[in-house]
């Protein structure tokens, strides 16, 4: 047994641990409100086309929360193991827990968490040393790496956590850091474009350049496989083997990667589709997305029968116009001459 009944002295047991990313929830709120005060409209529409719109707020939204909540999650790529490793410095104690290294645009996230066990349908991480074993730290591109590392240090977290993200500063001689950050970066600014392009695109749906509306969905599409395309530089960075105890484990693409690929494809299928079925039946697409049909209004318009009120033309004289139409013919012209009598 250790000093102190098994609980280390020199590390605080309260922790800040980072649980959610607030820009992810500010992003889901906003677009959820948002989807809400559109669908209030559906009411208001009628026939199959309300079937339509709501099919299109939706999908349309979905497009657009997808491509800003990319920039926030933290599973682009991971790696998961479970193994003993040593809990904390200067211990011999060790744990056995699950490990996992999440990456983002913007940080890693590494999680350690002790293996769960069944309790009255709960699921509880089992105590280990006095303490329920259940880490997840965020350390971000934005500040030094260095600097962070240097506060992991005097907040005592444990070594698997610590040899993680030593693996990310400056001074490792794995490198890591610069492929990840700038692939990163590179990757954030294009998904940025995409949404610039998905807001365009928005416009000119209402628009009658509904041809144009496709190709701004298909724009939106490439910049999305361009984020993923420099993000996927990250693999080739040099391979830095994470030995944890005994095991060890490589970083794969994860949740938001497919994500970015099926939320590409799909804005490519509905760019293309509307391309094409604008080309081939433009009035009915206009009809659909209503637009471009008060152009119309004011040709061939029937009034019906009208009537003529006799007061207002008391006491006015309306003569007869005759006309006498003479033809002249010559070598070089024709002279047509009316005279009204």
């Amino acid at each position: 047994m250790t000093f102190y009944d098994d609980i280390y002295p020199f590390y605080p047991l309260q922790r800040t641990s980072f649980i959610f990313s607030g820009g992810l929830l500010t992003v889901i709120l906003v677009f959820l409100v948002l989807a809400a005060s559109l669908l209030l409209i559906l009411p208001g529409i009628r026939g199959k086309s309300r079937l339509f719109w709501m099919c299109r707020i939706i999908i349309s939204l979905f497009i657009g929360a997808v491509i800003v909540a990319l920039n926030f999650t933290c599973d682009w790529a991971e790696a998961r193991m479970t193994t003993n490793a040593t809990y904390k410095s200067f211990s011999n104690a060790v744990v056995d827990a699950d490990i996992g290294l999440h990456v983002g645009l913007y940080g890693i996230n590494v999680t350690l968490k002790a293996p769960m066990f069944l309790t009255t349908h709960i699921r509880n991480p089992v105590v280990q040393f006095n303490e329920t074993i259940d880490y997840n730290e965020m350390f971000s591109w934005h500040e030094s790496m260095e600097e962070e590392y240097g506060e992991a240090l005097e907040r005592g977290l444990p070594n698997p956590i610590l040899y993680i993200a030593e693996k990310f500063t400056l001074s490792s001689p794995c490198g890591l850091i610069f492929q990840y950050r700038y692939s990163g970066r590179y990757a954030s600014a294009t998904l940025w474009t995409a949404f610039c392009c998905w807001l365009v695109a928005n416009i000119l749906f209402t628009m009658p350049v509904i041809l144009y509306a496709g190709y701004m969905m298909i724009a939106t599409a490439a910049f999305i496989f361009f984020s993923m395309a420099s993000f996927s530089t990250i693999m080739n960075a040099p391979q830095c083997v994470f030995c944890i105890g005994t095991d060890s484990f490589e970083i794969n693409y994860s949740h938001s990667f497919w994500l970015a690929l099926a939320t590409g494809l799909l804005c490519a299928v509905i760019g293309t589709l509307v391309a094409l079925l604008d080309f081939l039946m433009p009035e009915k697409m206009k009809e659909a997305f209503s637009v471009g049909v008060d152009s119309y209004e004011d040709e061939d318009v029937y009034y019906g029968e009208g009537y003529l009120n006799t007061v207002f033309i008391d006491g006015v004289t309306v003569l007869p116009l005759t006309s006498k139409v003479t033809a002249v013919s010559g070598d070089t012209e024709s002279v047509l001459l009316i005279r009204c009598q």
